[in-house]
């Protein structure tokens, strides 16, 4: 099987007033208690201006004027002081008695945030109030209400109340032995004091570096506090990088003890990547504890944190028919989230969903019916916001339907049609939450059915401005949305790049490309993935590392691969890329595999990327390499294992799996560990395995060099997981323990593992070789097709607190007498 190879923004519908708040009735909106801002004493401009003529207001007026004359210069500021950068709640007191809602743009410190929508309370003597979150930075803030040239306005302001969500100076503690590390700092825990079960030392070289994710709940200026250690008896220097790009050098003064620094950033949205690292010029020497960002938000404990919103068809409400559930290979529902999705086949019928966040985007998963040749074929299909129609999103069976036998092929005459799926997005306006979308099979909606599945909606962001010292591919010959080859064009962009210390930029627009492009040393950014998209064609396009530093970041490649050909098509990243790699926020779809990560690997780094719609697998970490960590990224609809690291030849080390959500490979796992040294899968999110499948696969199929050091699985959900493998016809657990062609003797470590609605077992242990050296420490078995733990093995394991309900055959079916070594706190077999 293996190849050889939420935060929520504010949404801007229309509104020509801007209400920029100026005047106060207490000075810090940032303070413990609630802060009120009467409107009427607020800066006005653009006509914008006091008045008494309604009743029901608070303080001396109202500010009014926002009326279509006024239309793009109606303006009131409230200036707000905060004692540090922190998230705050702030709700408009309004009125609205034009009988429908109407539309203002909120600005903070001069940049939009969203447009809000203000509901009819009744008449204007009836005030209602509209909440959103903001981030406000240290010292004073401007909160503007404005009526834009795309909104509707018509409203009158009463007050504007702040309250915050997150005290100043506060916010979660990341601790930074859980960070990325490489280029020499490892985790320490030799001296005391520290927080969380160590500290990061080792900065003693260029290149040395931590990488953390946090989280903003939006995007805006915020506190981080970094805790360190320097008893060198001078001060000391690091960069600091925020998602990639450096922004400065920290001064860290020398002292006893832990010490602590603050440093303003500005993050994005979401998630963030904060890095600390030794460049030429500093002077390092330093260990470093935590960083506690003040107003961020925890991140999700287990799998991505992610952008998006996700809705399942089936939970939505619909007049059409719910398919499944069903696991049956080769049938709609097996490779349905969840197992069960909505069919549009008739005229008329719809699925719709209620937001509960707002969106300007939509990600939909669909399958319509592939044509005789094996093609594909293209059909719009209606979307619908509160009952009027937005557009037609034209989805296409191109790039689903494969058929025959593994490893599969376009050839409907090969019957086993199966990877249904696919997915479309599109920027659809804003919306905010309590909006009804609906997706409905109008009469022009040509397909004879459409399978929903789910659908991901998101407040994308404004597209990204170029970094100082880049060079646009625009300015090598790129052409944006044409169909010219821009293949070109790119190379010499990186090669310039190169040879002057420099960045490309990949403005907004979609760049075709015919080959990949070799990579070392050279940063290649985007203006976002929503943004900035390469193309491949033909099976061809993507990246090939040849040496370090390599970073890409905030773009898309979309490949244009069909079906499997592992010798002739591409990856969209592939090769070596030595220390200092980073890939970040980074959308890749319809290719061969998503990130092949070959051998001579060292200190790579991925965060924040999107795999949707491969042919093989969603990631492989393969042969020599090592300190590898793929973190806080998605795999949805793999051809192959969703995560894979593959010790063929020579070990994967000390690499990891951590924080990923991966859903729906349509062969094999939603991970496989096949041999190394000391890798881990830890904290992921991994569910709805199709065909000859496992949940967590740890093996020694395929010849990988044997298990060495420990093999950590810890914190880990496996949802409806499991399989049936038709060449053996053999049933699969969720998690498998497969002594293939050499005993599993290593030590492995499964801990804090819930195992829910497993197909088949859920966990099996295969196949009749010596595992030994398991530890199976609280582990949870929720339901399982057959039994709960099956034993086909020699050897022996320590199982403590492993419980097991719901088990259709038994708890336990023990086939070669494994022993098993009883702790504390087992039950159910």
């Amino acid at each position: 099987m293996k190849p050889h190879r939420s935060t929520p923004a504010l949404l801007v519908a229309g509104l020509a007033a801007v209400v920029a708040l100026a005047g106060a009735v207490q000075p810090s909106a940032a303070a413990a208690a609630t802060t009120t801002y009467e409107a009427e004493s607020a800066s006005l401009s653009g006509g914008a201006a006091v008045a008494t003529d309604h009743t029901g207001y608070t303080g001396s007026g109202f500010v009014g004027g926002y009326t279509d004359t006024n239309k793009g210069n109606a303006t009131t500021s409230f200036a707000v002081s905060s004692s540090s950068a922190s998230m705050a709640s702030v709700a408009l007191r309004y009125a609205n008695g034009t009988g429908v809602n109407m539309t203002l743009s909120l600005y903070v410190n001069g940049t939009k945030q969203q447009q809000i929508s203000l509901s009819s309370p009744g008449d204007w003597n009836t005030w209602g109030t509209e909440t959103e979150s903001v981030s406000l930075n240290g010292g004073n803030n401007t909160i503007a209400y404005k009526f834009d040239s795309t909104d509707s306005g018509n409203v009158n302001l009463d007050n504007l109340t702040v309250t915050p969500t997150t005290p100043p100076g506060t916010g979660p503690t990341y601790d930074l032995e859980t960070a990325f590390v490489s280029g020499g700092p490892s985790v320490a825990a030799t001296t005391g004091g520290f927080t969380g079960t160590g500290y990061v030392t080792g900065f003693t070289g260029v290149g040395a570096r931590a990488i953390e994710t946090v989280n903003a709940p939006a995007a805006g200026a915020y506190t981080a506090t970094l805790r360190f250690a320097n008893g060198t008896g001078a001060t000391k220097t690091l960069s600091v990088y925020l998602n990639g790009l450096k922004t400065g050098q920290l001064s860290l003064p020398a002292g006893s003890g832990w010490l602590t620094v603050d440093q303003n950033v500005s993050l994005r949205a979401g998630l963030n990547l904060i890095g600390y690292q030794y460049d030429s010029g500093d002077s390092g020497n330093v260990s470093l504890d935590n960083v506690t960002v003040a107003g961020s938000a925890a991140l999700a404990n287990r799998g991505a944190t992610v952008p998006y919103t996700e809705y399942e068809a089936e939970s939505g409400s619909t007049n059409a028919s719910v398919i499944g559930p069903d696991r049956t290979y080769l049938t709609l529902a097996s490779e349905s989230s969840g197992r069960r999705a909505v069919q549009l086949s008739s005229t008329g019928q719809y699925v719709q969903f209620t937001l509960t966040k707002p969106t300007n985007s939509i990600v939909l998963r669909y399958a319509i019916p592939d044509n005789a040749a094996g093609t594909g074929i293209t059909a719009p299909l209606a979307l619908y916001a509160n009952g009027n129609k937005i557009q037609d999103l034209s989805l296409s069976s191109t790039y689903s339907w494969v058929y025959g036998a593994y490893p599969y092929n376009n050839d409907p005459a090969g019957g086993s049609g199966h990877h249904f799926y696919d997915e479309i997005r599109a920027q659809i306006g804003s919306w905010p939450a309590g909006t009804v979308l609906k997706l409905q099979k109008d009469a022009s909606s040509t397909a004879s059915y459409y399978a929903i599945d789910l659908i991901d909606t998101e407040q994308v962001a404004a597209a990204l401005a170029m970094p100082a010292n880049y060079l646009s591919i625009t300015s090598y010959g790129a052409v944006a949305n044409d169909s010219g080859d821009d293949t070109s064009a790119i190379n010499s962009a990186i090669s310039a790049a190169q040879s002057q210390g420099k960045g490309v930029w990949i403005p907004a627009g979609t760049f075709i490309t015919t080959s990949r492009f070799n990579v070392s040393g050279v940063s290649i950014r985007g203006a976002g993935p929503w943004y900035s998209t390469l193309r491949g064609t033909n099976g061809k396009g993507g990246f090939y590392g040849t040496g370090g530093n390599v970073q890409l970041a905030d773009f898309t490649f979309a490949g244009d691969v069909r079906y499997r050909d592992d010798q002739n098509f591409d990856s969209a990243l592939d090769g070596t890329f030595g220390a200092g790699s980073l890939v970040f926020n980074v959308w890749i779809e319809h290719v061969k595999v998503g990130m092949w990560i070959d051998s001579g690997t060292s200190g790579f780094y991925a965060a924040g990327v999107r795999i949707r719609d491969t042919f093989a697998d969603g990631v492989n970490i393969h042969a020599n390499v090592s300190n590898i960590r793929v973190d806080q990224s998605v795999t949805r609809n793999t051809g192959d294992d969703a995560l894979a690291m593959f010790s063929e030849g020579s070990a994967v080390t000390n690499s990891a799996y951590t924080y990923d959500t991966a859903t729906l490979p349509l062969l094999a796992n939603t991970v496989g560990i096949y041999g190394g040294d000391g890798n881990r899968v830890e904290d992921c999110l991994l569910s709805d395995t199709v065909n000859a499948s496992a949940g967590i696969a740890i093996s020694t199929r395929f010849g990988p060099v044997p298990f060495s050091g420990t093999t950590s699985v810890q914190r880990n959900t496996l949802t409806r997981t499991g399989g049936y493998e038709p060449n053996w016809a053999a049933q699969l657990g969720a998690l498998w323990i497969y002594a293939d062609t050499a005993d599993i003797t290593a030590p492995v470590l499964v801990k804090d593992l819930s195992i829910v609605d497993s197909r088949y077992q859920g966990i099996l242990l295969s196949f009749q070789k010596t595992i030994s050296n398991l530890s199976l420490d609280h582990v949870a078995v929720n339901g399982a097709g057959t039994y709960g733990i099956e034993l086909n093995a020699a050897g022996s394991a320590t199982v403590s607190y492993v419980t097991v309900t719901g088990a259709a055959s038994g708890g336990l079916n023990n086939l070669t007498g494994y022993t098993l070594i009883r702790g504390a706190g087992n039950s159910g077999f």
